[in-house]
């Protein structure tokens, strides 16, 4: 049984997703404001947190925050009623893995689950076949435990960046565009939305650059997009 907790003031909602969740061999911890979402996620362990950004007490986005500036790297899909861009935008660039606008349907919904939760349980999972592990410099990454580690010292990231990391450091001197990054990361349905890759190349450099003025790993190549360095040994 998956372990999800759903953060959600509707709870007509909240027992629709709950038959359906169950049906699918998840367990599901409701929590109907903000302000008890958060310490639910923060006390316990969940596979996926379900998060509505309109909420009573705290919104899904500081709660988001939250969670990321606690190094909680759970999951997290987005709903909310709002369909404008910036909603979006913030909600991917606060660190959520996947978005979904209200009024949705149950089996988009369902799907959206199993993808976040497939592609969890592939990155934890011991079983798989063995990968190998990239290093450059003092940078390492470990993808098969999902470990990085720099000047021997274990660097926190979220999922997103994680996964900008590891498509780097796997493809040396490779320069990705934009569209490709968000393409291969975060998948086609978030098309259009370039700019949230330049938000999370700047943090991801804050953690992993000495000097964000000449970065040495993951470089800008002007008017194209980026490259992670083929130079250091």
């Amino acid at each position: 049984m998956k372990k999800i907790l759903m953060i959600e003031d509707d709870v007509s909602i909240v027992e629709l997703v709950a038959i359906h969740l169950k049906d699918n061999y998840c367990e599901l911890t409701k929590a109907h404001n903000g302000t008890d979402g958060l310490s639910l996620a923060t006390k316990n362990k969940y596979d996926m947190i379900i998060l509505d950004v309109m909420l009573p007490g705290m919104d899904g986005i500081e709660i988001c925050k939250r969670l990321r500036a606690d190094k909680i790297f759970t999951p997290i899909l987005m709903l909310t009623a709002r369909s404008e861009e910036i909603d979006k935008i913030i909600g991917l660039e606060t660190g959520a893995d996947d978005y979904l606008t209200k009024p949705f349907s149950i089996r988009e919904f369902i799907a959206r689950v199993k993808a976040i939760l497939r592609r969890t349980e592939m990155g934890n999972s011991e079983k798989k076949i063995e990968e190998e592990i990239f290093e450059s410099g003092s940078l390492l990454i470990d993808p098969i435990k999902r470990k990085v580690t720099l000047d021997g010292k274990k660097v926190d990231l979220t999922p997103k960046e994680f996964d900008l990391l590891y498509l780097f450091m796997s493809n040396p001197g490779k320069i990705y565009s934009r569209e490709n990054l968000l393409n291969l990361v975060w998948g086609y349905e978030f098309s259009g939305y370039e700019h949230t890759v330049n938000s999370h190349i700047n943090r991801l450099r804050t953690k992993i650059e000495a000097d964000l003025t000449l970065p040495k790993y993951i470089l800008t190549s002007w008017g194209v997009g980026y490259q992670f360095t083929d130079e250091i040994k």
